[in-house]
């Protein structure tokens, strides 16, 4: 798949697929491609390439048709009446015009009920729309869709308009309906946490091109390039420069300032079957690997910020910024601003970066 507009390349040779009950989250920074895949499988923009739907061209399938199959939450929407709240999710269900509805089944009418249940918004079915809050009206519009039944559910960003309380109960609410519905997701967020959390797989998009296509686990543990290291992970990995090198016994290691840390087996394996060379090297280790010792890579404490449960320390080395979670476990940590600390890791939790092109040397 590849969307141009102009000269602008939008969608760069995008291709994946997603398996019948899959979530697949869409993730990125702005601009990186994600609502523009959803809008080209929604047939919403023109493009190259082929999008197959249950193994038809959705190019050739015509519209009606498409739309019982698919249902689309865009970022940004509106109700233009001051319909009900059951009035709205019917629109989902039924052909209507404004304030009339065609047809009304015991089945179509089973399906309303059933979605307004299922979102929580059954107890306020008879309010006017216009009366809701934020987080009310979104359950509103994923009643519609799910009344709709569609086999595949397309949500562009739908939690970004809510503040952070209601985003954190939204998103809730939506782990607790997987486990009532058996639907096809393809979800577009810029929100890791939502991508964690939700999807069974994450596609990371960065300037039209796919980044890495893997688990939630699998590209938190084995981050493809830099810049998945970097985009992955609250706060983000810290970067070092290093050397890449061998020991005297043939094992890997890595150098950084007069400390060499051997890495651990799995990646001596994975960097041997490569027969990656000595090099320098972009060494990747999250806050929350990083440890303070008697004897390591010296720094000064910038900043000293308590999170209750445990401490992050800004640390200056020689040539970086570094962000160090620190445990409390319950007892008061005193990390005066100037401190000198010293900072090591473990062989199992780095991650080198070739300086050329950025890829993760085990990968």
């Amino acid at each position: 798949l590849s969307v141009r507009f102009g000269s602008a390349v939008i969608v760069n040779d995008v291709s994946f697929s997603v398996q019948d009950g899959d979530w697949l989250m869409l993730i990125g920074p702005n601009g990186a491609g994600k609502s523009t895949i959803v809008n080209a499988v929604s047939r919403g923009v023109p493009y190259t390439g082929t999008v197959l739907f249950e193994g038809k061209d959705v190019q050739k399938t015509p519209a009606h048709l498409l739309a019982r199959g698919m249902g689309v939450l865009a970022q940004h929407h509106t109700v233009g009446y001051a319909f009900s709240v059951e009035e709205v999710v019917r629109l989902g269900r039924y052909a209507y015009a404004p304030g009339i509805f065609s047809r009304r089944s015991d089945e179509d009418e089973r399906s309303v009920a059933e979605a307004m249940e299922l979102t929580g918004v059954a107890h306020i079915a008879r309010q006017s729309v216009l009366t809701l809050s934020g987080g009310e009206l979104q359950r509103v519009f994923l009643a519609q869709l799910f009344a709709q039944n569609p086999r595949l559910l397309l949500l562009d960003e739908p939690l970004s308009n809510l503040d952070a309380k209601l985003r954190n109960q939204m998103r809730a609410e939506i782990i607790k309906l997987r486990q009532r519905i058996n639907t096809t997701f393809i979800y577009v967020t810029h929100d890791q946490t939502e991508a964690m959390t939700l999807g069974d797989r994450i596609v990371i998009m960065k300037d039209g091109f796919i980044q890495q296509i893997g688990t939630p686990q699998e590209v938190f543990d084995h981050p493809a390039n830099l810049f998945v290291a970097g985009f992955i992970g609250t706060p983000q990995m810290n970067f070092f420069d290093a050397k890449l090198v061998k020991n005297s016994d043939g094992k890997y290691a890595v150098a950084i300032d007069g400390i060499n840390v051997e890495l651990s087996e799995d990646k001596q394996a994975r960097l041997s079957a490569k027969n990656i060379p000595e090099q320098d090297v972009t060494l990747g280790v999250r806050p929350d690997h990083i440890m303070l010792c008697a004897d390591g890579v010296k720094g000064t404490v910038d900043v000293s910020e308590l999170m209750g449960s445990s401490v992050h320390l800004h640390i200056s080395t020689h040539d970086h910024d570094v962000v160090v979670i620190v445990p409390t476990n319950g007892n008061a940590a005193h990390f005066p601003m100037g401190s000198e600390v010293n900072l090591i890791f473990g062989g199992n939790v780095a991650h080198v970066f070739s300086k050329e092109t950025e890829k993760n040397l085990e990968w």
